[in-house]
């Protein structure tokens, strides 16, 4: 049985269209990945009540598992909204990590106040393969801080972000994933039974 806090958050995800499938026409991604299904959790920012509630759930989970935390950490662009929610919620500083390091002005990587040894949890908005994850996670650590772990909204648990992952040691939580997403969008009428095996035959999940 699916954990219930992952079936509330794909049904949230698919009310608010953040989450489209399209099996028969699929997305590509800025990786060059062919997708049947394209999640955009900027769009829940734009809903009160709901990024309140995600805010929310992420926090507390963040304080059942990483009681030490001492700052939250966003990463750019998309967890920057999400990120500092969940901050102002644990009242904790609040940071956020680019890609890379700006071309201009300070060039920092990191935007707000680095302090040495301090205790980083990293939220994301979404794992795809992991790759601005890993980036935000190794620009943490080159700056003398220390990671606890990560969160995300949605992970589309592919085998690539568990392996990156894992190259960190990162211990992660994600809110809701790609499993349940399919099985909540055929009970709810969103896909067919053709167009669940696509989905299914897409990506056998790998757990993380």
């Amino acid at each position: 049985m699916e954990d219930k806090l992952n079936i509330k958050i794909a049904k949230l995800l698919l009310e608010i269209n953040a989450i489209k499938l399209q099996p028969n026409n699929p997305f590509i991604w800025s990786s060059g990945i062919k997708s049947p299904i394209y999640c955009d959790n900027r769009i829940l920012l734009s809903f009160p009540s709901h990024r309140n509630l995600v805010a929310k759930e992420i926090a507390n989970l963040i304080l059942q598992k990483y009681k030490s935390v001492e700052t939250i950490a966003g990463v750019a662009t998309g967890a920057i909204g999400i990120g500092l929610l969940v901050a102002e919620k644990l009242k904790l500083p609040f940071i956020y990590v680019r890609p890379e390091t700006k071309g201009h002005g300070r060039k920092n990587q990191i935007e707000g106040i680095i302090e040495k040894n301090k205790k980083v949890f990293v939220v994301e908005d979404l794992i795809s393969t992991a790759n601005s994850s890993i980036k935000a996670i190794q620009a943490i650590k080159k700056a003398g801080m220390r990671v606890l772990g990560m969160s995300s909204i949605f992970t589309y648990e592919l085998k690539i972000a568990t392996d990156n992952l894992k190259s960190e040691s990162i211990d992660f939580f994600s809110l809701s994933n790609y499993s349940t997403l399919i099985k909540v969008a055929k009970e709810l009428n969103y896909i067919n039974d053709d167009e669940i095996k696509t989905l299914a035959d897409w990506n056998t999940p790998t757990k993380i």
